[in-house]
């Protein structure tokens, strides 16, 4: 946990636009949060524009759609400054203009998810959680 899915006109992304994507939205995530880069995930989704609309339109090429689903607990500040970072890294890696980045984040109780087969920690308790695991899972998760 997060779940991002980024969603894009069929096409829109080559392969070294998706990884520089990624990598940028999970930093975006763990400054914004504080959370390990290693719960962030990365999905994307491409559409053909004539599968969907906008205002009963079919969606201009350019749009970008990015949908966070991340654990509850999170303050109103920390929302914002994630959504804040979240376009701007879509903006900075894409170079498209800030009307066509749409950005949506959605909580999820920690407690109704298992990650690395364990039930998730509430938000900032990261590193109690990773100190409980069993060492196979701790290792690979903060290897030394």
């Amino acid at each position: 946990m997060p779940t991002y899915t980024v969603r894009t006109s069929t096409g829109r992304l080559g392969p070294d636009a998706r990884a520089s994507l990624a990598h940028a939205i999970t930093s975006a995530h763990t400054v914004a949060t504080g959370a390990p880069g290693f719960f962030a995930q990365v999905v994307f989704e491409e559409v053909d524009t004539d599968r969907h609309f906008v205002g009963g339109t079919p969606i201009a090429d350019e749009l970008v759609f990015v949908h966070g689903q991340i654990r509850a607990g999170r303050t109103p500040e920390q929302k914002v400054a994630l959504l804040d970072a979240l376009s701007d890294v879509v903006r900075e890696v894409l170079g498209v203009p800030r009307r066509t980045v749409w950005v949506y984040l959605v909580d999820l109780p920690p407690a109704d998810m298992i990650e690395y087969g364990y039930v998730l920690p509430a938000a900032g308790e990261e590193a109690e959680w990773l100190a409980s695991l069993d060492d196979d899972t701790r290792s690979y998760l903060a290897p030394d």
